[in-house]
């Protein structure tokens, strides 16, 4: 899969904790977590969407799904 970029998602890891070491493991072990849950949530709105009768997803289908 491995469509998200690591460096951003090692900057949100950084933030989050301070002056800390992140492992390319860790920061990859997110990525595919959040890349799985983005997958979930598209899914969910992509039926929303269809259910509404329009072929475009709106931002407020990902709100809805999340």
């Amino acid at each position: 899969m491995a469509e998200l970029p690591l460096a951003p998602i090692e900057r949100i890891i950084r933030r989050s904790g301070g002056d800390i070491r992140v492992s390319e493991d860790a920061t990859m072990a997110l990525r595919d977590i959040l890349e799985e849950k983005a997958v979930e949530i598209a899914e969910r709105a992509a039926k929303l969407a269809r259910h509404a009768g329009r072929k475009t997803i709106k931002a407020s289908d990902i709100k809805l799904a999340k």
